[in-house]
């Protein structure tokens, strides 16, 4: 169902009823990465997360990991930060 790179890949699945009665599939939240900070980036204006992760993580998919070093659940919230760790690849 998820990608290989997702962080939900190995995420349990179970499924529940939602407010209208109907049966949904949902994933369990994942275990925090355990990840070792190699740097920080100093952001420039308009700089989008996914081309950092392509540029330092090799991975555009990967801007959660990016996300998760800094200990932000919404990765928009990193905009205005002046520099944003980076995680190993």
């Amino acid at each position: 169902m998820f990608n290989s790179k997702s962080r939900y890949n190995r995420s349990s699945q179970y499924q529940v009823k939602d407010r209208r009665g109907r049966v949904v599939t949902v994933v369990s939240v994942p275990e925090a990465l355990e990840q070792v900070i190699i740097g920080y980036h100093q952001r420039i204006a308009g700089q989008r997360v996914d081309h950092l992760a392509a540029k330092y993580t090799l991975d555009e998919a990967g801007f959660w990991r990016i996300g998760e070093a800094n200990d932000v659940m919404l990765i928009e919230s990193l905009s205005e930060q002046n520099e944003i760790a980076i995680p190993n690849k």
